[in-house]
């Protein structure tokens, strides 16, 4: 495996002249428009660097572009790989491997996420300060690969406490403080959605928010050293009372909806790092 993370970040470093990003961001499910933020220089197709996966959700676009944002050179990943595709959790998280080898420094993640928390409305923003891993493995199983950190990385505080503050005070800034929560994130396998007893059962064990994704990439950043800031834009209610059957469509539109706000404070936070 380190063989391939290191076969596809010498394929990009020759494809864009040895760019080297400072932030990597990864964008969720209908989260692609903040690419459009970007002043792209290299674009890069997923199907073209060796051993990457392939996208196969609708609204992951598949490229890499690297470029800047807000005058920081960045490399956005519009679209990430899930377990429930049929990938390894190596290789859900080997793009997280790539972009540290390419230089990166930080790591901000979006995801789109169902609301378990009563108090959060459709198209809210969550700041992710803690999670609930209940994927069935992680991509630390396994041989160690020790050029990419420790067999055992903490995760005493997984997400980063200098990006939260310093998205927090962008969401005050911005005049979103309102629509800006915190919250514990809950990593399921899916692909298929909760039942209402398993939503209220996630409750129960202290999650806000609900979805299919970035854990694994977080712990990997983790293993890497990488500081973490995490947003789930809240595409759906799961709380009692506000349950009904979910129809993509509107996870979509909820995401439209949230999206220039996500943009805003992904911007500012870039801008000020």
């Amino acid at each position: 495996m380190l063989k391939q993370i290191q076969s596809a970040a010498a394929y990009i470093r020759a494809h864009s002249q040895n760019f080297q990003p400072e932030t990597g961001i990864i964008l969720g499910t209908g989260l692609g428009a903040l690419a459009n933020e970007v002043e792209v220089e290299y674009q890069i197709n997923y199907a073209d660097i060796p051993h990457f996966p392939l996208s196969t959700v609708e609204s992951h676009a598949g490229r890499l572009l690297l470029g800047r944002m807000e005058g920081r050179k960045v490399a956005v990943l519009q679209g990430r790989f899930h377990y429930y595709e049929g990938y390894t959790m190596q290789q859900v998280a080997m793009p997280v491997r790539v972009l540290k080898l390419l230089g990166i420094s930080q790591l901000l993640v979006s995801n789109a996420a169902g609301g378990l928390n009563p108090d959060f409305n459709l198209a809210d923003l969550m700041l992710i300060d803690d999670h609930i891993n209940l994927q069935p493995t992680n991509p630390l199983i396994g041989p160690n690969l020790d050029e990419l950190g420790p067999r055992f990385p903490d995760m005493f505080a997984p997400y980063d406490a200098g990006l939260l503050a310093r998205a927090e005070a962008a969401a005050q800034a911005l005049g979103h403080a309102g629509t800006t929560r915190r919250g514990v994130y809950a990593s399921v396998p899916g692909p298929m959605l909760e039942t209402p007893a398993e939503y209220r059962y996630l409750r129960t064990i202290g999650a806000d928010a609900v979805g299919m994704s970035t854990v694994p990439e977080v712990i990997a950043a983790r293993q890497l050293g990488l500081p973490v800031l995490a947003v789930s834009v809240i595409t759906d209610l799961c709380a009692p009372g506000h349950l009904k059957p979910v129809v993509l469509a509107d996870i979509f539109a909820a995401a439209a909806q949230a999206e220039p706000r996500l943009t805003a404070l992904v911007k500012a936070v870039v801008a000020g790092l």
